[in-house]
């Protein structure tokens, strides 16, 4: 098994404007490219992962809105039978 800290070097393409700007943050922050562009594939999949975990809730809040829609409606139902049963005992014994 492959240890996590192992690295691989991996050729990467930049436009040369993209370039300057990394170069330019890079020296203010005293790091290097490689160093930079670590930091921004973890922090580009963990926006990814947070994103996708968003789009999961959403799916689960609209599906089980359905659910508790047809749950309420069911025990509404109920309750009104329920209730029109109660009035008419009621009626029956006045």
């Amino acid at each position: 098994m492959a240890n996590s800290n192992e690295q691989k070097k991996i050729l990467v393409s930049l436009p040369n404007g993209l370039l300057q700007e990394i170069d330019k943050i890079i020296e203010v922050e005293n790091k290097n490219r490689s160093e930079f562009i670590r930091e921004a594939m973890k922090l580009y999949l963990r926006e990814k992962r947070k994103v996708e975990t968003r789009e999961t809730m959403i799916k689960g809040y609209r599906e089980m809105g359905v659910i508790n829609l047809a749950l309420a409606e069911m025990g509404l139902s109920i309750d009104v039978s329920a209730l029109e049963g109660y009035e008419g005992k009621m009626a029956e014994g006045e």
